[in-house]
């Protein structure tokens, strides 16, 4: 793993700055990095001061909200424009949609969980059927424990094609090999010209993007320093995006030197 340094020291200001001065694409998660976690997830939105900067800064370069969420769900909940949104992981393009095969491989799944769904509940879990992937949700189980128990029940025998991810009280289950947030910031950065790029997220489906970053990109983990992350930088907390954007802000506004 790479040494992970605060993004908002001396080194990773320097690296902000020469990152701005070319054409990046920025790459935003929603949940816990855009907008602050909440114990009900309807409930989660960018706030005001927040989306207000995301705006200035998508008048001047890409931007691109990448969330396990679906398109549909995240797009009302951001208060800007983007320049494009990836749902599911990055296996829903909002324009292209996500692939068939991936909504039809999660059949199988979908009817082991409607037959356990009870249990589930009774756990405190809810299921949320997103298309292209699921997501077991126990962020408000009364009993975390008990809660896990159930899911693992369900999880004790896959369809194949299939595997859960754990996150922040959330089992995701995806499709094998399905498009990932790597692979769409990596598509991204293709479609939209970028020199290089930045991508900030807060949980384990945010690693790919982490990973398949070039040596040049600026990648941050949101949350204290993880030694088993591949992220090169991370923020103490949610709320110091607001500090980030404003120096992306800075930096674009700034006379260039011309040689």
């Amino acid at each position: 793993m790479r040494p992970v340094r605060y993004l908002l020291d001396a080194e990773g200001r320097a690296a902000l700055a020469r990152l701005m001065t070319r054409r990046p694409l920025l790459g935003f998660d929603f949940d816990g990095t855009l907008a602050p976690i909440v114990m009900h997830p309807d409930e989660a939105r960018i706030p005001a001061r927040t989306a207000a900067l995301l705006a200035r800064l998508a008048e001047r370069v890409p931007i691109a909200v990448v969330s396990g969420r679906q398109v549909l769900d995240v797009r009302h909940r951001l208060g800007f424009k983007p320049t494009h949104i990836v749902g599911n992981h990055g296996a829903e393009d909002e324009f292209d949609g996500p692939e068939p095969r991936l909504v039809t491989t999660l059949e199988a799944f979908r009817q082991q969980a409607r037959r356990l769904a009870p249990m589930l509940a009774e756990a405190g879990a809810t299921i949320e059927d997103k298309g292209a992937s699921m997501a077991i949700h126990y962020r408000l189980a009364p009993d975390p424990v008990l809660a896990r128990e159930a899911i693992a029940t369900l999880l004790r025998e896959l369809p194949p094609g299939i595997e859960a991810e754990q996150g922040k009280r959330v089992v995701n289950i995806l499709v094998e090999n399905a498009p990932d947030k790597g692979h769409a910031m990596q598509r991204l950065a293709h479609r939209y010209g970028a020199e290089c790029g930045f991508y900030i997220g807060d949980d384990t489906n945010d690693e790919p993007a982490f990973e398949r970053a070039g040596d040049d990109w600026v990648t941050v983990r949101v949350g204290p320093r993880l030694d088993d992350s591949h992220a090169r930088y991370y923020l103490r907390e949610q709320s110091e995006i607001d500090d980030v954007l404003r120096l992306m802000l800075s930096h674009l506004d700034a006379p260039r030197t011309v040689p």
